[in-house]
């Protein structure tokens, strides 16, 4: 198993402020041979439309030396782990949760704009108040 993000207790935390259940940690993909984990899982039971919304959620901190190279890290986890997540889970929707300055930083860039315009979802979090200051589908 990878080592854990810095941020991903705190993205947990931020989670269940938000309302939400923390269902797998980490959340198991298999496939073939292989086995993956994403960061988490969580479930939260909307009561108007009577149903469970149930996500996936990689966690990056965008520290490393390169907001390029952690970008194209992210990106590709994130592609690999929505194939797999559409042939095995279709129900769970999968979410980058990233912090906030990452998000102001190269996501407001025209290249973070064009990765989540590649059907990328993302949870943009403050790491100080451990909230979720915003979703983005």
């Amino acid at each position: 198993m990878a080592t854990r993000d810095i941020y991903h207790e705190t993205v947990k935390k931020a989670l269940v402020r938000d309302g939400w259940t923390i269902t797998h940690d980490p959340f198991p993909l298999v496939y073939g041979i292989r086995r993956l984990y994403a960061d988490l899982g969580a479930e939260k039971l909307v009561a108007a439309e009577k149903s469970d919304h149930k996500i996936v959620v990689e966690v990056k901190s965008f520290i490393g030396p390169s907001e390029v190279a952690d970008l194209q890290e992210a990106y590709g986890a994130y592609e690999m782990y929505r194939k797999i997540l559409q042939e095995l889970h279709p129900d769970w929707q999968l979410y980058l949760a990233v912090p906030r300055d990452a998000y102001d930083g190269i996501f407001s860039e025209p290249l973070g704009e064009l990765m989540v315009r590649a059907e990328m979802s993302l949870i943009v979090f403050d790491p100080n108040r451990e909230v979720i200051e915003e979703w983005i589908p």
